[in-house]
C-alpha cells in the first residue's frame, strides 16, 4: 500500500516517498492507517466539491502527523512558539491539530497555509471554514475506518452536501463530550453555533 500513496511535490519540499516515511515513523500502524483512509476520502470529498483532489488528499494524510507526539513537547511548543496560552487548559486531543500545524511546518517543510489552516481546525473547526478546512474535518470523521453508531448517515449527509456533513459532526461530537462531561473549546461551540444549528 505505500507504494500506491504519492503527493504533487508542489505543496511540499519533500518526495512522496520522504514524506510518507517522516509520516509512518511518527505514529503506530493503526494511525497511519487512519491517515490513509483520511486521504483517500479528503480526495473523493474534494472531487464532489470541485477543490484540488491532491491538494486535499495531502492534508488529509498529514492531518494527525502530531497525534501521538509527548505532551512535553507539545506544552514546550505552546509555551515557547507564540501559541494562546489558554491551550494549555486543554489536551492533545485539540493540540494535534492547532499546534500540530508548527510540527508539520518544522519537520515536513509544508508552509502552504491552507492546507496548514485545515490541520489547525480539523480538532476544533471554526465560524469561518475553507473548503479544504471541511473537507478535512469531515473526511477525518468519515474516513472508512471508523465504526460507531451514525458513522452511515454521517457519510450520506457529507457526501451529499459538504456543510450539512460539518453540521453533524459538530452536533454528534458537542453531544458526546456533553454525554461525557468534557470541556468544550470555544470555537467548536461557536462553530455549532453556525454550521449545526437548524434554520
Amino acid at each position: 500500500m505505500q507504494q500506491e500513496i504519492t503527493f504533487k511535490e508542489t505543496f511540499s519540499p519533500l518526495t512522496s516517498d520522504e514524506l510518507v516515511a517522516k509520516e509512518k515513523a511518527n505514529m503506530d500502524e493503526k494511525r497511519f492507517k487512519h491517515c490513509i483512509g483520511v486521504s483517500e476520502t479528503s480526495r473523493k470529498l474534494a472531487r464532489l466539491n470541485n477543490y484540488d483532489e491532491d491538494k486535499a488528499a495531502l492534508a488529509g494524510f498529514i492531518h494527525d502527523y502530531a497525534k501521538q507526539i509527548s505532551n512535553e513537547r507539545f506544552i514546550e511548543a505552546i509555551k515557547t512558539q507564540g501559541f494562546d496560552q489558554d491551550l494549555l487548559n486543554y489536551n492533545r486531543a485539540i493540540w494535534h491539530g492547532i499546534v500540530g500545524t508548527y510540527f508539520i511546518k518544522k519537520e515536513l517543510g509544508i508552509t502552504d497555509k491552507e492546507i496548514l489552516t485545515a490541520i489547525w481546525r480539523h480538532t476544533t473547526a471554526d465560524v469561518e471554514m475553507t473548503t479544504l478546512d471541511k473537507i478535512v474535518f469531515v473526511a477525518d470523521f468519515i474516513e472508512p475506518g471508523r465504526d460507531f453508531p451514525g458513522v452511515d448517515e454521517a457519510r450520506k449527509v457529507a457526501f451529499n452536501n459538504l456543510d450539512d456533513g460539518v453540521g453533524f459532526e459538530l452536533a454528534h461530537t458537542l453531544d458526546f463530550l456533553v454525554t461525557n462531561r468534557q470541556k468544550i473549546y470555544p470555537k467548536t461551540f461557536d462553530a455549532y453555533n453556525v454550521w449545526s444549528v437548524k434554520k
